[in-house]
């Protein structure tokens, strides 16, 4: 018998300097894919790539015992004033040092060596889970259905960060 997914409670924030609700195809994707999946969204919205306004919001979100997951997109390369990493970095607990490596190896396949300049990263923050992407919206479908549909899945086996983080299976990390 299979048991059913428990949904997770996920925010999404795009760091963009130009970006809309309009023209914002990134967050919109991400947000597509998680209540696609079952995935509730706690909310979503976009700042500028600057490190102490993202690193603001995502200090809300962590704070907040309702919001379990919080997807970035944005602000991960090395060009301009991309700022997420730097930003984030020193909010977690621990990092998830196989989801930008792993990341990087889906990428290989569709953007070659450019792939390197992805910083993006993941981790662990007060019991929240934290995923960095590019902003590009082809990187954000990348990093959900290779590693993050999977991973916020309560059923994926042999492991998943949803059990880590759901409160019933005493299991926080």
């Amino acid at each position: 018998m299979s048991e059913p997914m428990i949904p997770l409670t996920i925010a999404v924030l795009t760091i963009s300097d130009t970006r809309t609700e309009e023209t914002d195809r990134s967050g919109q994707a991400l947000v597509e894919r998680l209540t696609a999946a079952g995935h509730r969204l706690a909310d979503k919205r976009i700042v500028p790539d600057d490190v102490y306004r993202i690193r603001a919001e995502v200090s809300a979100w962590i704070a907040d015992p309702e919001i379990q997951v919080v997807l970035t997109t944005g602000g991960t390369g090395f060009t301009g004033r991309d700022s997420t990493p730097e930003a984030v970095s020193v909010l977690l607990d621990k990092r998830i040092e196989g989801f930008g490596e792993l990341f990087r190896q889906l990428s290989w396949q569709e953007i070659g060596s450019s792939t390197v300049q992805s910083r993006c990263l993941g981790g662990l923050a007060n019991a929240t889970v934290l995923f960095c992407l590019p902003g590009s919206t082809g990187a954000c479908r990348t990093a959900w259905d290779g590693i993050l549909a999977e991973q916020l899945d309560s059923r994926h086996r042999p492991c998943n960060f949803a059990n880590l983080i759901i409160p019933e299976r005493g299991q926080h990390a």
